[in-house]
């Protein structure tokens, strides 16, 4: 029996090893996918935002033809930003950067649109207009909360992976950290833009 024990003992430590690992991996993949579906979320409220984005401007278009040049920048940064897509299980901080870049593009040029517009009273006065804006305020948002939101479930995940002794086994089973949403630089002073839309 005892030139067993040892076999036995280093059977009984497989065992546990075997069941830690597949515990872990459960885990993660619980977390990671947690974090991909988040992701799924952001991505549906920019795109609710580009959705807006035809309609704001062919409204716009009818008031103001000779705005043309805004528009053109509106429509040309709504392709640049819909044209930029991200692997849900594999995002690096480098394709989050160049999806934070053309989102923010197009956050720069919608605000370069609104501002001209206030030079028109009867655009200004056109409800089915005020509605779009309000509609893209909520969406902007909307957007803030799901990033937020995926930067909460990145960090439950980074946490898990992070730690040891999963660190260990993580980047064994496939498992990276993921990239954080981050401010921008100048972010935290706000912008001055008024919008009055009761003259």
């Amino acid at each position: 029996m005892k030139k067993w024990l040892p076999l036995i003992v280093i059977l009984g430590l497989v065992l546990i090893l075997g069941g830690y690992i597949a515990s872990l991996n459960n885990s993660l993949v619980e977390l990671d996918e947690s974090a991909e579906a988040q992701w799924g979320n952001v991505e549906s409220a920019y795109q609710r935002r580009a959705d807006l984005i035809p309609n704001i401007v062919s409204t716009a278009r009818g008031y103001a033809e000779f705005e043309r040049e805004t528009l053109t920048q509106v429509i040309e940064a709504r392709s640049k930003a819909t044209a930029v897509t991200i692997d849900p299980s594999n995002i690096t901080p480098g394709q989050l950067q160049q999806f934070q870049e053309v989102q923010s593009g197009l956050s720069s040029a919608l605000s370069r649109l609104l501002a001209v517009f206030e030079r028109y009273p009867d655009l200004k006065a056109n409800e089915n207009f005020k509605e779009l804006i309000n509609e893209l305020e909520r969406t902007e948002n909307r957007i803030n909360v799901e990033r937020n939101r995926y930067n909460e479930t990145a960090q439950t995940y980074n946490t898990k992976v992070k730690k040891f002794p999963a660190n260990f086994f993580a980047g064994i089973l496939g498992f990276e950290e993921r990239a954080y949403f981050k401010s921008e630089a100048g972010a935290e002073v706000a912008p001055e833009v008024e919008f009055d839309f009761s003259n």
